[in-house]
């Protein structure tokens, strides 16, 4: 392709967004310039404190049940308090308390601070991207998805390399810096991003209701009733437990290896150089194609990705595995994203973001678990059998669900598992 026509594509991929949602853009690449401890937490317990994989995987897991649980309380808040509130809230709490957590010497004090960071660093995510959908236009969510994806994957690219560096030196510095940049985030929300939530639309004069009742509220209950949605819930759950082994089994097993933090952080920075490279072209190619198929097959390709490393051995064969399952992320990433979006109800979405954010939390919860257990009782390798397997029943499970979702049934209000009438989302696209 000629310079003329990549310019020509990058300039289609970033037209006609609002401005709003470049500030929100600005605000995941400067929060992910940070990014230290989800990355580095496994490396600075066992490497730096001399903790076994074990306990390294009990404190990454309790870093993931902080998660699980602000994910429900902070989609309940953006759905009630309004997005800007609670993206400021979680920022702000987030650069204390990954502060706080170089600070401290007794392991039960490093549990109980990973357990606070996970609850505030999680506590965003329900609110980002309801925000997103409410200022982009749902022909352009894909593409917009696409584009903070790529936010965060560029600054993780940046922070990985910088903060495997730094962590050779002083794990303390990597702390404050991601501190540091979380609150800038919070500045930048303050000053340019204004709220986003739709206001709840009037009931229509002559409605059937008793005199000054407001519109139902969308609860927790409606979201969990809503089969077709729980379903994408579940299979996200799947395919998060298999990327999450980037940062909690891969930095273990090469650790184990006799691999240094530096190789980890170049290792695990191709993932983000990757998806800086890829993610706007590859995005171009796949946005009308039919998310069945790409959902399968990014399904397919984590999997076996990660599969892969058990066949690795100098630094770049670790490498070549991780152009394999990041091609999967480009690929799956906007596209549950979008999916998610349009099975989400105006009212609803940030319950329906932080249930679905759920699944990365409750996988965060149990695959340091997983790591740590297999690692320990039986070898890497095992651990990278498991994630073939998973791959295998997502991209089952991707087919048998989309079968139905692909014919454009989905979200139109058609009854649900459990009988109770799935709340009116935007048509999912033609295949």
């Amino acid at each position: 392709m000629s310079a003329a026509r990549l310019a020509q594509a990058a300039r289609g991929s970033v037209s006609g967004l609002p401005r709003a949602f470049w500030w929100l853009w600005t605000s995941t690449l400067v929060n992910r310039l940070g990014a230290f401890v989800a990355t580095f937490m496994a490396l600075y317990l066992t490497l730096d404190r001399g903790y076994s994989a074990s306990f390294a995987g009990l404190v990454v897991a309790l870093h993931g049940l902080g998660g699980v649980v602000s994910s429900l309380v902070a989609g309940v808040m953006t759905d009630r308090l309004g997005r800007r509130p609670t993206l400021l809230a979680a920022q702000t709490s987030t650069a204390f308390s990954v502060a706080l957590l170089g600070f401290m010497e007794h392991p039960a004090a490093i549990a109980a601070v990973a357990l606070l960071v996970g609850m505030t660093s999680n506590a965003s995510r329900p609110a980002v991207a309801a925000m997103m959908a409410d200022i982009v236009r749902p022909e352009d969510r894909v593409r917009a998805f696409a584009l903070n994806y790529w936010a965060i994957n560029l600054g993780f690219a940046v922070s990985a390399t910088a903060a495997g560096l730094i962590a050779e030196y002083s794990y303390l510095a990597g702390f404050l810096g991601e501190a540091a940049l979380t609150l800038v985030c919070a500045v930048l929300v303050f000053v340019k991003l204004p709220e986003s939530r739709p206001d709840r639309p009037a009931r229509p004069e002559g409605a059937s209701s008793a005199a000054g009742e407001e519109e139902p509220a969308i609860g927790l209950g409606t979201v969990l009733r809503d089969g077709r949605f729980m379903g994408v819930v579940g299979l996200s759950f799947l395919i998060s437990l298999i990327f999450t082994q980037g940062s909690v089994g891969l930095p273990v097993a090469m650790g184990s290896a006799g691999f240094s933090p530096r190789d980890y952080g170049l290792v695990i920075a191709v993932n983000g150089l990757l998806i800086v490279l890829l993610q706007i072209p590859v995005t171009a190619f796949i946005e009308r194609r039919d998310p069945q198929k790409l959902l399968v097959v990014s399904a397919l390709l984590a999997g076996y990705g990660f599969a892969l490393t058990a066949f690795a051995g100098p630094v770049w064969a670790y490498a070549l595995t991780v152009c394999v399952w990041t091609l999967a992320e480009i690929v799956n990433s906007p596209t549950q994203m979008s999916l998610v979006v349009r099975l989400s109800p105006v009212h609803g979405r940030g319950r329906y973001q932080g249930v679905y954010n759920l699944s990365w939390a409750v996988a965060a919860l149990v695959a340091p678990l997983m790591a740590g257990f297999l690692i320990d009782r039986y070898g890497a390798d095992w651990l990278w059998g498991a994630t073939g397997v998973l791959g295998t029943v997502a991209a089952a499970g991707y087919w048998l669900l989309m079968r139905g979702l692909s014919e454009g049934d989905a979200g139109t209000g058609t009854p649900v598992a459990g009988g109770a009438p799935a709340p009116a989302a935007e048509p999912l696209p033609a295949g």
